[in-house]
């Protein structure tokens, strides 16, 4: 634990610049992050983006790479497992490899194999759990998409880390809670500081800067699940084949593409 004051923290009165369009930031509230640190966050009036000042208290914040409060992990896998593999299957090449960055204990990972997609695990902090033998190959370099949830919300180097995820594909499928700046609540349940590890915030303007400056383009469901690709895919079209979900995905997909899990089973138990 680091030897920080609890009062330690970034002047109100000093600009920040934004980490997303590098205008200069507002102070906007202040929070008690992890019950003990007196946090300010600051908002860019240009693009939205809502960061805190220096997060000091990150490798506190990690002692488990997966907060305990985070009790939706099982049902956001689940969820967004059917509306990538609608996309993926509507608009791109479902024979070809794809990557899961920050993928967590590999739930995720397991459930697309699960759909019969080629899908490998990636995290630099998190133990694989459930898709162990499918790590990240060293003779894949370029992926078909690269799905990145759970993750923008934790990056201290936004754009950095964007960057890093576009070595792997130029198509990035992501989730992230957006606010609406007209309704913007603090006691907004995303803020979490209890937990301390979510420490920038996106409206979907905010991600329509990021895809400007990356020259990409840009769909949203308007909530929480996201697309920048280089590919001319409409905002109708991609909320119309995300609307398609309560179909019965396993015996759509079973005609496509066919289920890894035995085949999966045989490989790993012969290695």
């Amino acid at each position: 634990m680091t030897n920080i004051p609890i009062n330690s923290k970034q002047s109100t009165n000093t600009p920040i610049k934004c980490k997303i369009c590098n205008k200069k930031t507002d102070f906007w509230k202040q929070f008690k992050v992890l019950k003990k640190y007196n946090v300010n966050y600051f908002r860019c009036q240009n693009c939205d983006f809502i960061q805190t000042e220096k997060p000091f208290w990150l490798k506190e914040a990690y002692t488990n790479a997966i907060n305990k409060s985070d009790t939706g992990i099982m049902q956001r896998n689940l969820w967004f497992s059917k509306l990538t593999s609608l996309i993926l299957f509507h608009f791109y090449d479902p024979t070809k490899p794809f990557i899961d960055y920050a993928a967590g204990y590999g739930i995720f990972v397991r459930l697309m194999r699960d759909y019969g997609f080629s899908f490998y695990w990636e995290d630099k902090y998190c133990k694989n759990l459930v898709a162990l033998g499918f790590e990240k190959p060293s003779d894949i370099k370029t992926y078909e998409a690269v799905t990145a949830f759970e993750v923008f919300e934790h990056f201290e180097d936004p754009l950095t880390e964007i960057n890093e995820i576009m070595k792997l594909s130029n198509t990035i499928i992501f989730s992230t809670e957006l606010f609406k700046p007209s309704s913007l609540d603090e006691d907004w349940w995303y803020f979490s500081p209890h937990h301390g590890q979510h420490i920038g915030f996106y409206s979907e303007k905010t991600l329509l800067t990021i895809a400007d400056k990356l020259n990409l383009n840009f769909c949203t469901n308007g909530s929480n699940f996201h697309l920048f690709t280089p590919k001319k895919i409409s905002m109708k079209a991609f909320n119309k084949t995300l609307r398609s979900h309560d179909k019965n995905l396993t015996k759509i997909f079973s005609k496509k593409n066919q289920t890894k899990t035995m085949s999966d089973h045989k490989l790993i138990s012969s290695l």
